[in-house]
């Protein structure tokens, strides 16, 4: 899936060197969440749209499959989002709400990247994954 997508030797300070860790939203980031078919179908828009440098993207590889769009701290609730979609944020209601966040390379499995963050992209542009909705 993310063949097409370079992988350098930058990563953010959140993204672990082995495995896969969880990290709160709404410090490191907030989180756009889509489930399945609907979160690759949106992935693969943004990717067109930025040329495939979309910043993280973080997927499910089992059970319902989901699609973590890594967005800058602060910003997911500054947006509407498709009602099929969930936020994750520093206020996300009832819980703290943890994203796993897997390694750029070696065993993250249940986790994978979909796009990796880069210099130029280290979270995906809320005005940009706007536009993959249309």
């Amino acid at each position: 899936m993310n063949e097409e997508i370079p992988h350098g030797d930058w990563a953010p300070d959140w993204v672990p060197d082995a495995g896969f860790q969880l990290r709160l939203a709404g410090v490191h980031f907030d989180a756009l969440r889509i489930q399945g078919q609907l979160g690759e179908e949106t992935a693969q828009e943004l990717c067109r749209l930025t040329d495939y440098d979309a910043g993280p993207i973080v997927y499910e590889l089992n059970g319902y499959r989901w699609m973590y769009f890594l967005l800058p701290p602060g910003t997911a609730r500054e947006h509407s989002w498709p009602s099929y979609t969930q936020r994750y944020t520093s206020r996300t209601r009832y819980a703290s709400a943890y994203v796993g966040v897997p390694a750029l390379y070696g065993t993250t499995w249940p986790l994978a990247w979909r796009s990796v963050p880069t210099r130029t992209a280290p979270f995906v542009d809320p005005g940009t994954l706007e536009k993959a909705f249309a």
